[in-house]
């Protein structure tokens, strides 16, 4: 290192934000005098959404400290389970369909829509105080978001647990609508029997109707694979 370089640590869980060439545990940055920690981090790849603790010579720092040539700087990602003020609700950008289903199924309040812009997006999450989840770094890095996270992951199982075990929060299955995250509300079968196929009418006889849309649910046919899905989280989260 010369000697108006500094050093930064990253950290192992934060690397594969790294363009690949530059994927290793000490980088050197030259300092400015105007760019901030902050920014030189997000500069090489990671949203300051996946970072937690910042260590300058020893002592925590923010986002906003400037680095002076020779310091030693140390970047952690974020603690898990990640503490929020209230409890999380979360807001999914286009490309995580699936991973909504499977947090509503949980009880969890995740918004999603198929055809909202990376604008329009921010926007709600900031009005309705939602974590934004999304795997488009960029969206992460827009200085208007108020809280978002990456999630890890390609496969639906994979990215549920990762939500799980980063924010943990309260499972209540079967409580809302997989279609539009409304809450469920228990109905008799007399008030939704005009709206059931005979075979249904026969073989069931708990429901549960979405307050919001007004879908109808019960355990039919597929409550085998969503039960284990439910199960699945539970052992996660235990």
């Amino acid at each position: 290192m010369d000697l108006v370089s500094t050093r930064v640590r990253i950290a192992s869980e934060l690397r594969m934000f790294l363009p690949v060439n530059r994927r290793q545990e000490w980088l050197e940055v030259v300092p400015d005098g105007t760019s901030t920690l902050g920014h030189h981090v997000e500069s090489m790849g990671i949203p300051l959404t996946e970072v937690g603790p910042m260590i300058v010579s020893g002592r925590g720092v923010s986002p906003s400290y400037q680095l002076a040539p020779g310091d030693v700087a140390e970047i952690h990602p974020v603690h898990r389970p990640q503490q929020l003020p209230e409890e999380p609700r979360f807001l999914l950008d286009v490309h995580l369909g699936t991973l909504a289903r499977r947090l509503r199924l949980l009880g969890i309040d995740a918004a999603y829509h198929n055809d909202m812009d990376d604008p329009a997006l921010v926007a709600q999450a900031n009005e309705e105080h939602r974590v934004l989840l999304t795997q488009d770094r960029g969206l992460l890095r827009r200085r208007a978001l108020w809280l978002g996270a990456y999630v890890h992951g390609s496969r639906p199982a994979d990215q549920l647990r990762d939500l799980l075990e980063r924010f943990a929060p309260p499972l209540r299955p079967w409580t809302r609508c997989t279609a539009c995250n409304g809450e469920l509300e228990t109905v008799s079968k007399h008030e939704v029997e005009p709206m059931l196929e005979s075979g249904t009418r026969r073989n069931y006889d708990a429901y549960g109707r979405c307050g919001r849309c007004g879908q109808v649910y019960w355990h039919g046919a597929h409550s085998d694979h969503l039960e284990e899905i439910i199960r699945t989280a539970r052992a996660w989260t235990s």
